[in-house]
């Protein structure tokens, strides 16, 4: 019942405790209506000021000069109804009613202009500098395009007052002027208050975080640019009042080349295209949204389903067109409002940009819509052959390219079998025999459709190139083709995959599996007959040349290229024998894959063929890597790489490269990884090798920079692996990368980025087909990133998500413990005490069952702390239950249990108690506690001196302060200080030493 002033009141403060959006707004006009009929107008003047504060943070800007007219009649009228904070709000929100006026296309300039002449005239007679009132002009002229040099020099050339907008948002008025100007670089200066020193009010940083992300693009800092956008976003999504904000975060993505995270936003902030109270902010909104959708149009999508206003569903074409006709509308009425162009001109310029970058900048976050292969989104690499539009010419490209095995064979016949379906191009004799194109067209298709892991298809696609190369009288390459058929059938995944698919005896996933005794026989009987050819005719090296037709070779000479394709595959099968037997293979399997191994080797020594020496290599140095050899492993991928640079085929260093760096990385030798990594990276994309996996060499590449304190390359790698993984729609992987990201992104201070990556990894229609362990570890890690942050709330949301998804696990019973404890611990710090009781008994329960005794012991010493912080010396009694339990579990424990520390357990409890004491002013038993503490810590010898020295940290305040014993505190800090410089702890030593000396003072 709001019947009476002190009901209103009450629901005032606790509607003052909501997050301002529409149940704040509609709250706070129904308090209005009930603080109506009372007969003192005070607590009416809150209701309104309340109110207006509503419409101003939600962007309701129509309304809000309409209360503030009310406030200002009872102001007049009965200024004794104002409190002192009340009184000052009248004056400092004159610069609200200005900016939400100026808001509003149907409102004059004449109106808004006499609105700053009252708000000086009132100014002047309280004797309130005029420094804000110049402020106000300035807005307006910056505005409408009108004296804005003159605006600013009398705004910013007089002193602050008490009234002056806070510094942070001047800051960001300051440094805006500078980027309307054209000066990037000296409005990113200006900002630094804001964005690097943490001047912040409740609009900012996120204000400026929006305002700033195209200038640090045009000024190339494009990790700043990532980061305030992770960030900012977060903390204007959804919100009617920062419409613009969000409209700024749109427009970054078009022009950073991340349109799919573009579309993400705008599918979040649906209820945006109806916020119209604030007219000029959802011009800005619409104005980066229609930079967004006319990229994507341009780009050809326009028939992408897109999130538009609710109530149907929109294309992109669709939803470019009602969002362009809006804001013309709006363009035009605030120009004619202002008797200016300003505005017009201002939309024009933010819709001519065009992408800062040429490729995607990497932001470590999933989105929906996928970005453009690497192909699409850079030039044409180097080194790259060139595509003929006539098709014989193509044909003839293609074997020649295919004979030197470079990896842009595979463009040049993936346009060949386009040629074919589009026009059905007639066969040519100059091509040889029609069954010849069509055998290397399945040879072909056999490689597309193992790198899809359609293994049994690709396998048939082999057999059948068999039959017809058999056909035309070319019996090496149908050998070549059985003996790869072969291999395929017989290895899962592996790292020298890549360099069997070179060789047509590839595969990147798991493949169909035939009986061994049958494999090996068949391999026999291919090695037979290789030595059977071998017999009839001499050797004959059998290079292609660019226009040379393979049916115009003598078809019965041993080709050398076949015959140790066929040596090849015999070895990648007996290599994919050992490793699917590893750790322990068995003596045979190492046994025929060194023989195997060897034979490849001398055969291509013999015959003078490098490349394949240095596969042979590559076999054997993985196989000792993966059984801990590193030694020989490292020696091994040297040497090859030293065969690759004698074989005049670069493209083939790849590989070896990326296994040379994961071997050093396990040897701790990361930056000559880091420098393999890029130089795998970079021949890949020179040479066009799609079947190279990027993706992970990003992933690798991340991780070795995190090992050397890089964090932005960590930061870029690893974003760029994740965004690598979705596109080639490896989700659980770019999960892992992602958490990787977060990692890196938190241990560097920038906690907030990475719960925006982890949010994103659980968010989406992607989400629900993650491995169960995998989500669960992202969701503890977001919750624990949340809580640093200090959002409780939603940090215990995710804890209990968690604690429902995990609680049918089995196998990891202490799990559920650990999650209870978390859980009740974070509803505590989010003020839910009810939840959080419900979840510390749980956490109790579950210890009983599975014990993770150092997690309960410490949840309880948590709550004792929280208790105290919530209620002070009211709550000492339930604080120090908390710590009684907490000496029970301790005591329960059995000596000997793996990972509780019996003496780190007890100093917790004991110096947890002497604080909790000495808040309720029971100094000496807190004295007592903490020299429990002190003694417990000294048990732990080197191990507990970190803790030891905070225990008697505490020991010397309550000592000091408490009990006014300042000559023994001095005592016992001198004494603290120089054992922990014994110890090697600068830090502590000096915090022991500021306090000794504050208290020699005294």
């Amino acid at each position: 019942m709001l019947d009476t002033p002190e009901a209103v009141v009450e629901a005032l403060r606790a509607n003052n405790e909501r997050a301002h959006g529409r149940q704040r707004t509609v709250t706070a006009e129904e308090l209005v209506e009930a603080a109506q009929p009372f007969e003192e107008p005070d607590v009416l003047v809150t209701a309104l000021l309340e109110l207006m504060a509503a419409y101003e943070f939600t962007g309701e800007h129509r309304k809000s000069p309409v209360v503030f007219a009310r406030l200002l009649k009872l102001w007049d009228t009965t200024p004794a109804s104002f409190s002192q904070w009340e009184a000052h709000q009248i004056f400092w929100r004159f610069k609200w009613v200005t900016t939400s006026l100026l808001q509003v296309p149907e409102v004059p300039l004449a109106t808004i202009h006499g609105w700053i002449d009252q708000m000086r005239t009132r100014y002047e007679a309280a004797d309130h500098g005029l420094q804000p009132v110049a402020a106000m002009r300035y807005h307006v002229a910056s505005h409408t395009g009108t004296g804005v040099a003159d605006a600013y020099d009398l705004w910013a050339t007089r002193p602050r007052t008490e009234l002056s907008d806070c510094e942070a948002c001047e800051t960001r008025h300051f440094a805006w002027h500078q980027v309307r100007a054209g000066d990037d670089t000296g409005a990113l200066d200006t900002w630094r208050p804001v964005l690097v020193h943490g001047m912040g009010c409740t609009e900012e940083p996120q204000m400026s975080q929006a305002r700033v992300l195209l200038p640090l693009l045009r000024t190339g800092r494009f990790d700043e640019a990532r980061s305030h956008h992770l960030t900012g976003y977060r903390r204007v999504r959804g919100n009617t009042g920062m419409q613009d904000e969000v409209g700024l975060h749109v427009e970054f993505c078009a022009l950073s080349r991340n349109e799919g995270r573009g579309l993400e936003i705008l599918a979040e902030n649906r209820p945006l295209f109806e916020a119209t109270g604030a007219p000029l902010a959802h011009l800005d909104f619409l104005t980066g949204t229609e930079v967004l959708l006319a990229r994507l149009v341009a780009d050809g999508h326009d028939g992408t389903p897109v999130a538009g206003p609710p109530g149907r569903n929109w294309t992109t074409g669709e939803l470019l067109t009602h969002v362009r006709a809006e804001a013309d509308r709006l363009t035009k009425a605030f120009d004619e409002r202002n008797g200016t162009t300003a505005v017009g001109e201002r939309r024009q310029l933010r819709l001519a940009q065009r992408p800062l970058l040429e490729e995607p900048l990497p932001l470590g976050l999933r989105t929906s819509l996928p970005r453009p292969s690497i192909a699409a989104s850079v030039a044409a690499p180097a080194a790259v052959p060139e595509t003929p539009e006539d098709f014989v010419s193509l044909v003839r490209e293609a074997r020649r390219v295919a004979a030197t095995g470079h990896p842009g064979a595979t463009r040049l016949w993936t346009r060949v079998a386009e040629r074919l379906a589009d026009d059905g191009a007639p066969h040519d004799d100059r091509l040889g025999p029609q069954d010849l194109l069509h055998a290397e067209l399945a040879e072909h298709r056999a490689y597309a459709l193992s790198r899809e892991d359609r293994e049994t298809e690709s396998v048939t696609e082999l057999k059948r190139a068999a039959e017809l190369f058999e056909g035309i009288g070319m019996p090496w390459h149908a050998l070549s083709a059985r003996a790869q058929g072969l291999a395929w059938t017989s290895v899962s995944a592996s790292p020298a995959e890549g360099e069997a698919a070179r060789e047509g005896t590839g595969a990147d996933g798991t493949t169909a599996r035939l009986d061994e005794d049958a494999l090996w026989a068949g391999l026999a009987e291919v090695l037979r007959e290789a030595e059977r050819l071998k017999a009839e005719a001499p050797l004959d090296g059998g290079a292609l040349g660019a226009g040379e037709a393979a049916s115009e070779q003598d078809a019965a000479a041993v080709r050398v290229p076949e015959y140790l394709t066929v040596l090849f595959s015999c070895a990648f099968a007996a290599y994919g024998a050992v490793t699917r037997q590893l750790p322990e293979p068995s003596d045979a399997a190492v046994a025929r894959f060194e023989e195997f191994a060897a034979l490849l080797r001398t055969e291509a020594e013999r015959l003078s063929v490098p490349h394949h020496i240095a596969n042979a290599r590559q076999f054997t140095a993985d196989i000792a890597g993966r059984r801990g050899d590193v030694e020989r492993a490292v020696a091994g991928l040297r040497a090859a790489l030293k065969d690759v640079e004698a074989s005049d085929r670069p493209w083939r260093g790849s590989r070896p490269r990326a296994l040379l760096a994961q071997l050093l990385m396990a040897s701790n030798e990361q930056a000559e990884a880091v420098d393999l990594l890029h130089q795998a990276i970079a021949d890949a994309v020179r040479y066009d090798d799609r079947d190279f996996a990027l993706a992970p060499t990003y992933a690798l590449l991340g991780h070795a920079a995190s090992h050397l304190g890089d964090t932005s390359g960590a930061v870029r790698h690893l974003s760029e692996a994740a965004a690598r993984f979705d596109q080639d729609g490896c989700h659980d992987e770019a999960a892992n990368a992602r958490l990787q990201l977060a990692d890196v992104l938190a241990c560097a201070g920038q906690q907030a980025d990475a719960v925006a990556v982890l949010e994103s990894v659980l968010t989406g229609d992607d989400a629900s087909s993650l491995d169960e362990r995998l989500a669960a570890q992202t969701r503890l890690t977001l919750a624990r990133g949340l809580r640093e942050l200090e959002e409780f709330l939603p940090a215990a949301e995710e804890f209990v998500r968690l604690a429902d998804a995990i609680a049918a696990w089995e196998d990891e019973p202490g799990l559920q413990t650990m999650v209870a404890a978390e859980t009740a611990v974070t509803l505590a710090m989010a003020d839910r005490w009810d939840a959080a009781g419900t979840a510390y008994e749980r956490a109790v329960a579950s210890n009983a069952e599975a014990p993770r005794p150092s997690l309960v012991t410490r949840m309880m010493c948590e709550f004792a702390r929280l208790v105290m912080l919530a209620r002070g010396a009211d709550g000492l009694d339930t604080a120090l239950d908390h710590l009684t339990r907490a000496d029970a579990v301790r005591a329960a424990v059995p000596d000997g249990t793996e990972g509780f520390v019996p003496w780190y357990e007890t100093g917790a409890v004991h110096y947890r108690r002497a604080r909790v004491l000495a808040q309720a002013e029971a100094f000496p038993k807190a004295l007592a506690e903490a020299e429990a503490a002190i003694a417990a810590y000294d048990q732990g010898g080197e191990h507990g001196a970190v803790e030891r020295a905070e225990a008697t940290r505490i020991a010397a305040l309550i000592e000091g302060n408490g009990l006014g014993r300042f000559k023994e505190a001095i005592a016992r800090l001198a004494a603290a200080a120089e054992r922990a410089r014994t110890a090697g702890l600068a830090e502590a030593a000096q915090i022991l030493d500021a306090l000794r000396q504050d208290y020699e003072k005294r």
